[in-house]
């Protein structure tokens, strides 16, 4: 079979993999000039960093069992992470259950209410009994009024806006909190995540040279101007590489790893339920400024923000899980926002974005001064979030599309888990299957 596969992310390269496996011819067109997608690198003092911060967990079997696969499994580091809250300007470790009980924004009865809903979410396997109402409304009911808003409110907001926060699902919820806590082993104590030593980078590139071995092909640099139906079946794609004319390109079966709203400008022929579905998909947009510092901003690795007076809503500092050493002795620290794209920060251009964080890094660290500032980037991120709201699986696009040959693998159909590599390469390789199947 001949295979096209829109996309070079995480998602694409797992599908190019397993097809080439089994003997399949595949091209693969990537519109960005680099691989990986939201999990990409850039370089920092002459290290690859990922654009947005990235790490496992330990229940990421799919991702790790394709690094073992593909030679790298000896470039893994498991370490205990650390995690903290920010609030009224005090930083509340929140790495053991004691470190609940000492959170003193909350009384010790609404401290021990929140421990008891987490530990309550923690337990519960029916995901799909909190599909059918808003973590608004669930938390306000069950996890009282002050635990939400001085903790759950902060962090819906953070993540979805002032717009879409009362909208999102339990369910969302739910995900979050049981991927967490698998990460924690039996002891239920300290959190273990996952780093590849050589970046994520590597592991892209490792995983396209497979490919490529087996006579796969990838473009970078090519963007698909449209999927090619005749009678009701994908049959190719018009590409241009480089920059130059369009060309055809004919293929038994094409998989598309756009956003959902992107689908349908290049794919016209999609209609009924499934566009609906496709049009309905909303997301947030990821905006970051990376910070190469002097000195380190605090002594946690994953710092969430309750302070929605603070224009960012996490401070990753991914020197406290891999050591500065890689980095030059530097210290790097991510500032991370999900907004709409009609908010002023998405509009924002390096400068001003960083003119208007960096007087709230001294509510982190009262010491912070500009002059630690080595360098900084900003990146930006469209569909970076999906929006999950109720009754959420009813309304998700299959893989398999009205137009027999064309496929959909997307972060909008990773439900009930979240957007992750681990995810993405699980659905890339089972959608790669999917095809072989309907094309046998």
């Amino acid at each position: 079979m001949r295979v096209g596969i829109v996309g070079a992310g995480a998602t694409g390269l797992a599908a190019a993999y397993e097809l080439t496996q089994q003997g399949h011819a595949v091209q693969v067109f990537e519109r960005s000039p680099f691989l990986g997608g939201h999990a990409s690198t850039f370089d920092v003092g002459g290290t690859r960093l990922e654009r947005g911060y990235h790490h496992w967990f330990t229940h990421d079997t799919d991702i790790m069992d394709l690094v073992i696969e593909i030679g790298l499994g000896d470039t893994i580091r498991w370490i205990d992470s650390t995690v903290g809250t920010l609030h009224g300007g005090t930083i509340y470790n929140f790495v053991t259950p004691i470190d609940l009980l000492k959170f003193k924004p909350l009384s010790l009865p609404d401290r021990l209410g929140l421990g008891l809903t987490t530990l309550y979410l923690q337990r519960q396997k029916n995901w799909r009994k909190y599909e059918g109402v808003t973590a608004d409304e669930w938390l306000r009911k069950h996890g009282g009024r002050k635990p939400y808003d001085v903790f759950w409110g902060p962090m819906l907001r953070g993540k979805f806006g002032e717009d879409n926060y009362d909208q999102v699902s339990m369910a969302w919820v739910w995900g979050k909190i049981n991927t967490r806590v698998k990460s924690r082993g039996k002891n239920m104590v300290r959190e273990m995540l996952g780093y590849p030593m050589g970046s994520f980078g590597e592991v892209f590139d490792v995983l396209a040279d497979r490919i490529r071995a087996k006579d796969g092909e990838i473009h970078t640099s090519a963007s698909v101007e449209r999927i090619v139906a005749e009678d009701g079946r994908a049959n190719g794609m018009q590409v241009s590489i480089g920059g130059e004319e369009p060309r055809f390109e004919a293929f038994d079966a094409v998989i598309a790893t756009t956003p959902s709203p992107v689908l349908p400008r290049i794919l016209p022929d999609l209609s009924g339920e499934y566009l609906s579905r496709l049009s309905a998909a909303r997301y947030m947009s990821a905006v970051l400024i990376v910070l190469v510092l002097k000195r380190s901003l605090s002594d946690v690795y994953w710092l969430n923000v309750a302070d929605r007076s603070i224009p960012f809503v996490g401070v990753i500092e991914h020197t406290n899980l891999i050591h500065p050493e890689h980095y030059g002795g530097n210290h790097v620290v991510y500032l991370s926002n999900y907004v709409t794209t009609e908010d002023p920060l998405y509009s924002m251009e390096h400068d001003e974005l960083l003119d208007t964080y960096l007087p709230h890094l001294r509510k982190v660290n009262p010491a912070f001064d500009r002059s630690w500032i080595e360098a900084s980037y900003h990146h930006r991120v469209d569909y970076a979030q999906p929006i999950v709201g109720v009754d959420y699986s009813n309304h998700m696009p299959g893989h398999r599309t009205p137009v027999k040959g064309a496929y959909l693998a997307n972060t909008t159909q990773i439900y009930p888990e979240d957007r992750g590599t681990n995810y993405s390469v699980r659905m890339g390789r089972q959608v790669a299957k999917l095809v072989m199947e309907d094309l046998a």
